[in-house]
């Protein structure tokens, strides 16, 4: 069976009354038949559909001889000392109807209703009054309207035991809601089914106004100019549609552009252009609805958000979590009511909960007032709410993906957790070559590989933090500013990226002496790392560095795809760690502060240390016999463990320590001359990467093909002996290498 239908199968005109029985006929035949029973009804729906509505029901009462009471507030030619005003002549209007004489079957309709209640959902001083004639007369059968944008207190809603809600119109209904004439502006080859992707939240009487006003020629070409009117029309509160492309706008992440187009936009797309609708059902149940972008602050996930919305011509709302708090009881949850309202009225539609976390932590775990409990559950019933042919998607951004309440993680829910981390090289040079088209940079081709490299791992941003989207746009406009400051109209080059990054920061500057220190100590990782085969080799090592949190380091390359260590590279990382402090003692004779940092966490000695340790209690990489479980508790502490257990695993790790370092200081004393030199180049240069940092290892290697061509000899599995050996030489000097390199700092 075919959606599509011929103009001839649709009426010629339309009323707004026709229309409103052509799209809710069962929903008002239902509502008819519990008002019959003598069952209250509250009807929530558009302040312009509920005359219609109760038009509709009175027609419907009548034939079964039920007359209706409107209390409207309306009155003509009111006696003398009759209350004037919309609310008094209501509340007048609904004492006679409560306590008045009444000899036939009555229903008494309240359109109003919203008008008792305050905007945080609490009563009007008028409304105390109106309270007990509500619930004076049991024979009084309410049928109450009330707008969707205005909660009703509770006392309210219990006069009402039914319920019945007008948002949108039925797809299966909207071929009964426009007119021949108005279909010829949708060409003609006109479709129900995809009009209705931008129409499913209009009532049936705003639709009529809207398609009634619809301008341009009969049977176009392309109706585009037709939908778009019907999409502009349908936008209502903060809702906008965005104009982010997503391959043109956002640079790089090509498997998560490839995934959303997969999951998402695809599958949207094959809904739009078929025309079976067992297909276009089937392919609805595969469209997910919730969505997770987690990932570091900066990296694009609300533009994201933006791009799938421009995609599909959804419009977009986005609100931040902690904005809709509020220290009213109730509130808070009706404002999220409020929202998915308008979303669904503005569908196709993606709401977008920025620091989702700030209210939709996992339940149980708050410490606030509590409010967030109710704005979870709040949250869960709207999107359990959704009808499978609206078009309205939610995204929750968070920079803690384990914080959120499990609840909203299952499938239905938020099913796709998507994570956006940082941007890798490809990312970079892709998003740097957006910004440099559309702020007309005109970098250079070595510009732009600078600027990628210069962005990259080895780098971090003020805050410490690796490069995101945000820092890479930061990044351009600061060049932007530079060439629009000194007037340059050239190409941007590598040095005035530099200056974009670190024109007004602050840099450390060494004298002669704290420089050779420096120097040395830097040159030490750098050859230690080249002469041991299981380390990674360095890119760069400098002195002068731009981050001033880092004035100085040397980076070794990073290869993500690595999940884990073997033996050897452990210990070729604890040998390079001591090669700074090694060639400081070889090279002056002392030793500086620099590897213990002051203390610092990350500093040479205690990430060695650390390392020692846990190779021994924990990876079961020592001579000790494999642990069954660690030596440490959940938390990385050592367990209590007895006095020869504690002892035989403090042995462990000093010898490993004092073997490692011995180790260090032996390389640097086998290549003490190219240490030496490697330290001159680096004072003469500060900075020694790329093809210089290639070369030099090249040299090494053809120097020393033994050393650097094939893999050294590894530290051998601690052993007894070995043990016995390093506690003789600990008793006979004192203390160990590693006690004197703490020592000396």
């Amino acid at each position: 069976m075919s959606i599509a239908i011929t103009e001839k199968d649709l009426p010629a005109s339309l009323t707004p009354e026709q229309a409103v029985e052509a799209a809710y006929s069962h929903e008002l035949a239902d509502i008819a038949s519990k008002l019959v029973r003598g069952l209250p009804v509250l009807v929530e729906c558009d302040k312009e559909l509920a005359p219609y509505i109760y038009k509709n029901v009175r027609d419907r009462l009548r034939q079964q001889k039920i007359s209706c009471l409107l209390l409207n507030g309306q009155q003509q030619n009111p006696p003398a000392g009759m209350p004037t005003g919309l609310i008094g002549t209501m509340i007048a209007q609904l004492r006679d109807a409560v306590r008045g004489v009444v000899s036939d079957r009555r229903v008494v309709a309240m359109p109003h209703l919203d008008l008792l209640t305050t905007s945080q959902g609490g009563l009007t001083g008028e409304a105390r009054e109106v309270i007990p004639l509500l619930y004076e007369n049991p024979e009084v059968v309410w049928l109450g309207f009330k707008d969707p944008s205005f909660p009703l207190p509770k006392v309210i809603e219990n006069l009402f035991p039914h319920w019945v809600g007008f948002l949108g119109t039925a797809r299966t209904r909207l071929r009964h809601l426009i007119t021949q004439k108005e279909s010829r502006k949708f060409g003609r080859e006109f479709s129900p089914w995809q009009l209705y992707k931008y129409v499913s939240g209009v009532n049936a009487v705003r639709l009529r106004k809207l398609l009634s006003t619809l301008e341009g020629e009969d049977y176009p070409a392309d109706p585009k100019r037709a939908y778009t009117q019907v999409r502009q029309a349908t936008l209502s509160g903060a809702m906008e549609i965005p104009s982010v492309d997503l391959d043109k706008d956002i640079g790089g992440y090509a498997k998560l552009k490839q995934r959303l187009k997969a999951e998402i936009l695809d599958v949207l797309t094959k809904r739009d252009t078929t025309t079976d609708p067992d297909q276009i059902a089937r392919l609805e149940e595969l469209i997910p609805r919730g969505m997770i972008f987690w990932g570091p602050p900066g990296t694009g996930k609300t533009y994201f958000a933006k791009a799938i919305a421009a995609s599909i011509g959804a419009a977009i709302t986005i609100v931040s979590g902690p904005e809709l708090k509020s220290k009213w009881v109730g509130e808070s949850e009706e404002n999220l009511r409020q929202i998915f309202h308008k979303a669904r009225q503005s569908a196709p539609s993606i709401i977008v909960f920025d620091e989702i976390d700030s209210f939709a932590t996992a339940r149980g775990t708050y410490t606030g007032s509590g409010v967030e409990h109710s704005m979870v559950n709040q949250l869960l019933t709207e999107m359990d709410g959704f009808h499978k042919d609206e078009l309205v998607f939610v995204v929750g951004t968070t920079n803690f993906m384990e914080s959120l309440d499990p609840a909203l993680l299952r499938p239905g829910r938020f099913e796709f957790h998507i994570h956006i981390p940082y941007p890798d090289e490809d990312d970079r040079r892709d998003i740097l070559k957006i910004y440099d088209k559309k702020m007309r940079l005109g970098f250079s081709a070595e510009a732009i590989e600078y600027a990628v490299r210069r962005t990259g791992d080895n780098y971090s941003t003020p805050t410490g933090t690796p490069f995101s989207g945000d820092h890479l746009n930061a990044l351009c406009r600061a060049v932007a500013r530079l060439r629009m400051r000194e007037d340059l109209q050239g190409e941007t080059t590598p040095k005035l990226v530099e200056r974009g990054l670190t024109e007004f920061e602050e840099r450390v500057e060494l004298d002669d002496k704290d420089a050779a220190m420096v120097a040395a100590h830097e040159s030490g990782h750098f050859l230690c790392a080249i002469f041991c085969p299981h380390h990674a080799p360095p890119e760069k090592v400098t002195i002068q560095s731009d981050m001033p949190w880092s004035p100085f380091f040397t980076a070794f390359k990073h290869d993500k795809r690595r999940i884990g260590h073997s033996r050897n590279e452990l210990l070729d990382i604890l040998t390079v760690l001591y090669g700074g402090i090694e060639a400081e003692r070889l090279l002056t004779g002392d030793v500086s502060t620099g590897a213990s940092g002051f203390g610092n966490p990350r500093s040479d000695l205690a990430r060695a240390t650390e390392l020692a340790s846990i190779f021994v209690d924990t990876l079961g990489m020592s001579s000790l016999a494999a642990p069954l479980r660690t030596f440490r508790d959940k938390d990385g502490r050592r367990e209590v463990l007895s006095g020869s257990q504690a002892e035989a695993i403090d042995r462990q790790v000093n010898t490993l320590i004092v073997e490692c370092q011995a180790r260090a200081a032996a390389i640097l004393a086998k290549h003490k001359d190219d240490l030496i030199r490697l330290r001159d180049e680096l004072l003469e240069k500060k900075t020694i990467e790329g093809e210089r940092v290639a070369q030099i290892i090249a040299d090494l290697r053809a120097k020393y093909p033994k050393d650097v061509g094939a893999p050294g000899p590894a530290v051998p599995p601690l052993d007894g002996p070995k043990q016995a050996q390093a506690e003789k030489e600990k008793q006979a000097v004192g203390r160990t290498p590693t006690d004197s390199a703490n020592g000396d700092s």
